[in-house]
């Protein structure tokens, strides 16, 4: 970030930006080099393995993607996501990779400085976002990339040997924090920014030769300086949200979840293992959820030879598992716990010694002494006695800082915000909220909840806001 960007942020200033962008995870980070005049063209020479879509591709030779009808290109396609935009993204970037084949990107990029769009980037922490925050240490696939830097070849000029085509989390926050450097969009960066309210009003006045009036939007928070924190106010015609959503974790919301043998963070667990709290001749640990994050605390128990409990609400043969969304060659311990939850029911003897499944059980509340009340798919109640909780759920994201803290912004305004079940409700081709105009939403706010898919929300919102960006080159 350079001085002169934290400068104009601390002293406040009246001129809108184009664009704001609060959050500098992947989805931010994206978006920004999106913005900064980098432009996707289709090599002249390259033939898609998707006929259809390279049908349409051929039919505007020398368009950028940008430029083009996101809705028409995308029609067809089919994948391990329900965004559109996403899957077309994601498929020319990586053509045939989900079924073993190694494509190349159809893509080339021109950075075109005079189709820059002004704008800043807030985060909490470094660029990158909660991976340098992250600590579970999770091995993560070359999915985590972003265009134009393959983490392959980033670990390479490094020196650094890169195990089963895999980086740790550690290895993920400096490629994002690299990444940033090396594609020259350090200045648009602001670490140290905490947002605290956004607010909007009725549209601005333009110039009779303006395109529609829209709203102008305030953002406000405080920003990290050497002597505490100072506050800054920003104005902006666009806002984009891309805060991701661990912010909060999920809660059960049943009796004695806030007992101290009950945790909510996977780090809770190496912590036990660490101290010899818990080991192989402890009572089992019960882990709550069917996602990432519940099958690494299942991994990671196991490799420390401690018992497992592992329930959870959905069926075992739920196609919206986030099992099914993952490449096998590249998750094998992955579907290797998706398979052990489904040939492992509690009732039947089992081949992975130390694991037992619970499908399709909700818990029901969590004793002082250990206990564990469940019911299953039937009504019957069971009780089990546990050594540690981990419910792992999911977590919400903190949108405090927008009026009602973004509850109306969601597809059903009645229920909480949460990237899996009811995320903020957008134009699937432009990712604009369907309820304000001038706000945008990517990543897991959007429903996104892969960096391999959140980089199509960035293209769709680059793309609308090149369209509202008067007498751009075509």
């Amino acid at each position: 970030m350079s001085t002169s960007r934290k400068d104009h942020l601390g002293t406040s200033s009246s001129e809108p930006l184009a664009v704001i962008v609060i959050g500098n995870g992947p989805s931010g980070i994206c978006l920004s080099y999106l913005l900064s005049g980098y432009t996707p063209y289709v090599k002249p020479d390259a033939i898609h393995p998707h006929p259809l879509l390279q049908r349409k591709l051929s039919e505007a030779p020398g368009v950028s993607i940008l430029d083009q009808d996101l809705d028409y290109l995308s029609e067809g396609l089919e994948g391990r996501c329900q965004s559109p935009v996403a899957l077309l993204f994601d498929t020319l970037l990586r053509p045939d990779t989900d079924f073993g084949g190694t494509t190349e990107s159809v893509l080339t990029w021109k950075h075109q400085k005079e189709r820059a769009i002004p704008h800043v980037v807030l985060g909490r922490n470094l660029p990158g976002g909660a991976w340098h925050v992250s600590g579970d240490g999770r091995d993560q696939g070359q999915w985590m990339g972003l265009p134009d830097l393959q983490v392959k070849d980033w670990m390479q000029k490094k020196r650094r040997g890169l195990r089963n085509s895999r980086a740790t989390a550690g290895d993920i926050a400096h490629y994002y924090r690299d990444y940033v450097a090396q594609k020259g969009l350090s200045h648009n960066f602001v670490s140290g920014a905490v947002v605290t309210a956004v607010e909007w009003g009725p549209p601005e006045p333009r110039s009779p030769t303006a395109r529609d009036p829209g709203p102008l939007f305030q953002v406000s928070g405080t920003l990290s300086r050497d002597h505490g924190r100072q506050p800054f106010s920003l104005w902006a015609r666009n806002v984009v949200l891309a805060t991701g959503t661990f912010d909060s974790p999920a809660r059960l919301g049943v009796p004695g979840e806030a007992l101290p043998f009950v945790h909510h963070d996977l780090s809770a667990l190496e912590a036990a293992t660490r101290a010899g709290a818990v080991t192989p001749a402890s009572d089992p640990v019960l882990i709550v959820g069917a996602g990432l994050s519940a099958a690494d605390a299942v991994l990671l128990a196991r490799h420390c030879g401690i018992p497992v409990i592992h329930a959870f609400r959905r069926p075992v043969d739920d196609p919206g598992m986030v099992f099914n969304q993952l490449p096998k060659m590249l998750y094998p311990e992955y579907h290797k716990v998706h398979q052990m939850m489904r040939e492992r029911s509690i009732l039947s003897p089992s081949p992975y010694a130390g694991y037992r499944s619970l499908p399709g059980h909700r818990l029901l509340l969590f004793k002082d002494d250990c206990q564990a009340v469940l019911r299953d798919p039937d009504g019957a109640e069971a009780v089990f006695g546990v050594s540690l909780v981990l419910v792992l759920i999911g977590s919400h994201p903190d949108l405090s800082f927008l009026p009602g803290a973004g509850t109306h912004l969601a597809v059903d305004p009645d229920q909480p915000l949460s990237a899996k079940r009811n995320p903020v409700d957008v134009d699937p081709f432009t990712y604009q909220s369907a309820r304000q105009e001038g706000l945008y939403a990517v990543g897991p706010l959007a429903g996104d909840n892969f960096v391999r898919f959140v980089q199509g929300g960035a293209l769709a919102v680059a793309s609308s806001l090149r369209r509202k960006e008067p007498r751009q080159p075509p």
